[in-house]
């Protein structure tokens, strides 16, 4: 499916409130609802729009500690990554998992209750043996700026 710019235009309104009637999406994409809806309906069934969610205030929960951890593993065969990914994804402190270039092999972003919390998920990683060389952690103090959306509208220029 090639996407045009009204396509394109749903996306950047559902990002932003997934929550928006399908009449009020209409409208800010210059549609009628029902072409709009069918539209929306062609998107979901195509996999540009994967699910909905809520975007969550973690600070009004409770103290949390974000941590970005640089991993390096030993070997760099397919089955070394594959055992790594297989235990990380299993950890629900972890949110995001990135394989970069560089100077190491994963950046992951973990949002724990402490940083004793954290420190025993490391070790726990470390003890499972499941190939880490070496590991880097960045506390983050604070956190300015966080966009839940993509640039989409940049990235795709209606």
């Amino acid at each position: 499916m090639k996407l045009d710019r009204i396509d394109i235009k749903i996306l950047h309104e559902l990002q932003k409130n997934g929550r928006i009637t399908n009449v009020e999406l209409a409208d800010l994409v210059n549609l009628s609802p029902s072409p709009c809806l069918m539209r929306v309906k062609k998107l979901q069934s195509e996999g540009f729009i994967t699910s909905y969610s809520a975007q969550i205030n973690i600070g009004k929960l409770g103290q949390t500690l974000t941590v970005f951890t640089e991993v390096t593993l030993k070997n760099h065969r397919q089955i070394d990554f594959a055992r790594f990914l297989a235990a990380v994804e299993k950890l629900d402190s972890v949110i995001e998992c990135h394989l970069v270039s560089g100077g190491y092999d994963y950046l992951l972003k973990f949002v724990t209750g402490s940083i004793g919390e954290y420190q025993t998920i490391m070790e726990r990683l470390i003890d499972m043996d499941i190939g880490i060389d070496k590991y880097f952690s960045f506390v983050v103090l604070k956190s300015p700026i966080v966009k839940p959306h993509m640039p989409l509208t940049s990235l795709f220029p209606m």
